[in-house]
């Protein structure tokens, strides 16, 4: 049975909400415009806020949809939840249809969290809002809020294996976020 949420884990976190809603709705890919990147941020700065706050909230069901699933029929497997949980955002990272080349992760690893640890994907959305008010800087926004939701998973998580899923998530959003950190290193960082 795990296999099989392996599997629609990740089918579910490799549709490419922001390419496809951008293509259909604006006549445009998104990966040809602004960072590149198929996520929420890069869709709010091609196609506007009310289309990149769409695709949040389909990302981040991407990533909870299945891992809800997983808690439903496999109650009690925290393990499994968190391997579904990675295999969603995992599929969002390295889409099949867009040759393995997606998105940051951010969104669909906020879907992941409001399932299993509730507390930090909270706590990390407080923190990515306040950051980015202050800053207009979603990459230093997106890895404070990781910062913030391992530290809240670890004290508030019920399994082990969710603290280890989120320590996990921030490590794969550190990769994904690469470019972004010499960016900011060099003080050249795209705004909002």
């Amino acid at each position: 049975m795990l296999t099989a949420f392996l599997l629609l884990g990740y089918l579910c976190g490799s549709v490419p909400f922001g390419v496809l809603l951008t293509r259909w709705l604006r006549g445009v890919d998104v990966r040809d415009s602004g960072s590149g990147n198929i996520g929420a941020t890069n869709v709010t700065r091609v196609a506007g806020k009310k289309l990149g706050a769409v695709v949040l909230l389909l990302d981040a069901l991407k990533g909870a949809l299945p891992v809800g699933l997983a808690l439903h029929w496999m109650p009690g497997d925290a393990r499994s939840h968190a391997l579904v949980g990675l295999a969603a955002v995992l599929g969002h990272v390295y889409p099949v249809w867009l040759r393995l080349k997606g998105g940051k992760g951010v969104a669909t690893a906020l879907g992941v969290l409001c399932v299993l640890v509730p507390t930090a994907a909270l706590a990390g959305a407080v923190i990515y809002g306040l950051v980015v008010a202050k800053w207009r800087v979603s990459s230093v926004g997106s890895l404070s809020a990781a910062v913030v939701a391992i530290v809240t998973a670890f004290l508030t998580a019920r399994s082990r294996d969710y603290v280890l899923l989120t320590a996990g998530l921030f490590v794969l959003m550190l990769w994904t976020h690469r470019s972004n950190l010499q960016r900011i290193a060099r003080r050249t960082e795209h705004r909002l």
